[in-house]
């Protein structure tokens, strides 16, 4: 049998749902970060902008 030390009965709860750590996406990575106006999607963009190879 091994010695029991006090951190190995600690319980940790998994499952906390507190503030996260850090966060998803930080302000300045978004467009209004960088001073633009954001659209919402860019699908119509990204249909627009293909290589020419693809045509």
């Amino acid at each position: 049998m091994t010695e029991q030390h006090p951190d190995d009965l600690r319980p940790v709860d998994l499952f906390d749902e507190g503030l996260p750590v850090l966060p998803d996406q930080t302000s300045d990575d978004t467009d209004l970060g960088w001073g633009e106006w954001s659209s919402g999607s860019d699908d119509s963009r990204y249909l627009e902008e293909r290589p020419p190879h693809w045509d």
